[in-house]
């Protein structure tokens, strides 16, 4: 699958709702932080495949602001997981040449996964391969809203003139600045809901849904979803007229 794939038409930014890690450890008879624990090979064959592949961009929605709503022991388990996994796989990102990036109100996460995270930053910023962004307590709505108070201040400070506001001026302000939008979105264990995650730059994405619950999602799944993604024609809103037309 991996030879059938069309290298010149990869999409430069894939992003990837990791979704299924609770039902798939209750089928498991365990607790959600075992699907949680299991998640991490998904995200290594992912993180993989994406920079064997040549993509440029791979975006995880790893723990959204609404997460924080989640049982307390859930929250404590996924935080330690979280340290646990950036300090294990910080050689295997410099072994890869992959670039370590991240979204979201960190500010609030624990000052010890913010110190892993700063730390892991820090080493892989001068890699030039992939670059790995993962969203952490994120949301794409209150991205939004951040980016409108921000704008407003600038507007306020007479730094900016509102005459000239654009899609792509306000596009400066959100957490993706100089990051492309994602060409393909992912969405694990059949659901069909975009989870208030990167709402202004998927306007255009392409959505591939699968019913593969996100433990076991491999390679080939993400080989797959480039694969069905190459054949769609995209429009962007235009009418793509035909040769025989």
């Amino acid at each position: 699958m991996f030879e059938e794939i069309d290298k010149s038409k990869l999409p430069k930014h894939i992003a990837v709702i990791m979704d299924g890690n609770g039902r798939w450890a209750q089928k498991k008879g365990a607790k959600r932080i075992f699907g949680h624990r299991n998640a991490i090979k998904a995200v290594r064959d992912t993180t993989e495949g994406c920079a064997e592949l040549g993509v440029e961009y791979l975006t995880l929605y790893a723990f959204s602001t609404e997460n924080w709503y989640r049982p307390k022991a859930e929250i404590q388990g996924l935080m330690e997981l979280l340290v646990s996994t950036i300090k294990g796989e910080t050689k295997t990102l410099m072994k890869n040449n992959v670039k370590l990036q991240t979204i979201g109100e960190t500010g609030q996460l624990p000052k010890k996964c913010q110190r892993e995270l700063a730390e892991c930053i820090e080493a892989t910023k001068n890699n030039d391969g992939l670059t790995l962004i993962l969203a952490l307590s994120y949301s794409g709505r209150w991205e939004i809203i951040e980016a409108v108070k921000n704008l407003l201040k600038d507007v306020k400070r007479g730094e900016l003139n509102e005459d000239i506001i654009s899609s792509e001026l306000f596009s400066e302000y959100l957490c993706t600045k100089g990051i492309p939008d994602p060409e393909l979105l992912i969405r694990t264990s059949g659901e069909l809901r975009i989870s208030n995650f990167l709402l202004w730059q998927i306007a255009y994405t392409e959505i591939y849904i699968t019913e593969v619950l996100w433990p076991d999602f491999r390679k080939e799944h993400l080989n797959e979803a480039i694969l069905e993604y190459q054949k769609r024609e995209r429009r962007f809103g235009k009418v793509i007229e035909s040769n025989n037309a």
